[in-house]
């Protein structure tokens, strides 16, 4: 994974897309058999905290291995943690933003209706396309803009699920929702675009970048934890409510996030995007088979949706894996014109 991203080869790239496919998929399925299997949720954001500290770890591992002995690595992290506050302070933008992200998700729910969340929330993969070609001077192809937001909709059918009645009158409102949802959509593909440009902008190692991040990840998500379950955790401290299984969660999102940024390094966050719509067709196909899950027409509607986008998508010859190509064609053009 030390090798210039030039030199990965495409075997390398579906790899990494295909791992993080299916434990992303693996995820989804250990998260819904731990949700039926507890009574208590309330570990829930401190699960998310432990994940961060989890993928702080093994970065630290694989970068002990990558650079070879012990005296490289020290002075790797004195060099690039120790002695870089700016490029903490730069790492710390992402993990703030998808903070705000969850937080604006959260109350867009709590003032939009179920579906109509669902169907809103999906703009996050149109917005990510948008935040790549803005942010990395990439271009999309009509066909590549077409699986796009064919993706946005297949999604949206995979996870529509039709709203119930209920006598119980919950005050909303829909204004603040539509707003939320709007910040929430823009926090996500920012977010994603923001780091990919820090990875591929310099020759620093994935898991230096990975340990900045996820040292202010850590940090942002105790400060979450504590303010919304400070008390819960004070009566019943950190771990209340951990088993085996949501051990086996954490770990699998600890997985999934290390190979989220080697799909983010080697090819692009809309491949991650596309890569994460297979993983929940694949893990809602599992619990058809584990919990009896019933298959709608929406659903399969959607899964054809998305097999037909994901083909699209992979059409086109064009690289938009790489943030300086579009930078040297501008300034080819430059020079030209004088």
């Amino acid at each position: 994974m030390a090798a210039p991203r030039e030199n990965v080869s495409l075997l390398f790239k579906l790899y990494c897309l295909t791992v993080m496919t299916l434990v992303a998929a693996a995820y989804t399925i250990a998260l819904r058999y731990t949700r039926t299997s507890d009574k208590e949720l309330y570990f829930s954001t401190t699960a998310v905290c432990i994940t961060e500290v989890i993928k702080l770890l093994l970065s630290v591992g694989i970068l002990a291995k990558e650079t070879g002995s012990l005296g490289r690595f020290k002075a790797h992290l004195r060099e690039n943690i120790l002695g870089s506050p700016k490029e903490l302070m730069k790492l710390s933008v992402p993990s703030l933003v998808y903070a705000v992200q969850n937080n604006m998700a959260f109350l867009a729910l709590s003032n939009l209706d179920a579906a109509v969340y669902q169907v809103t929330y999906q703009l996050k993969i149109p917005c990510t396309a948008l935040c790549t070609v803005l942010m990395l001077n990439r271009t999309l192809s009509k066909l590549q803009w077409i699986s796009v937001f064919m993706l946005c909709g297949g999604v949206t059918l995979v996870q529509w699920k039709p709203a119930e009645a209920t006598k119980v009158v919950v005050e909303q409102n829909p204004l603040l929702g539509f707003g939320a949802i709007a910040i929430a959509v823009l926090c996500s593909g920012f977010a994603g675009v923001y780091f990919e440009k820090v990875l591929k902008s310099s020759d620093t190692s994935l898991w230096v970048r990975n340990i900045q991040m996820y040292l202010s990840g850590i940090v942002v998500t105790l400060v979450g934890v504590y303010l919304s379950d400070g008390v819960e955790i004070k009566e019943k401290g950190f771990f209340y409510g951990y088993t085996y299984y949501v051990w086996f969660v954490i770990f699998l999102a600890s997985v999934g996030g290390l190979y989220t940024s080697v799909v983010v390094k080697y090819t692009d966050n809309i491949m991650k995007g596309f890569s994460a719509a297979a993983a929940i067709v694949l893990s809602t196909i599992a619990s058809v088979m584990l919990f009896g899950l019933q298959i709608t027409l929406t659903f399969a509607l959607g899964t054809l949706l998305v097999c037909v986008s994901i083909y699209l998508y992979g059409l086109p010859r064009q690289d938009t894996t790489s943030i300086q190509q579009g930078e040297i064609a501008s300034k080819e053009r430059g020079v030209t014109g004088v």
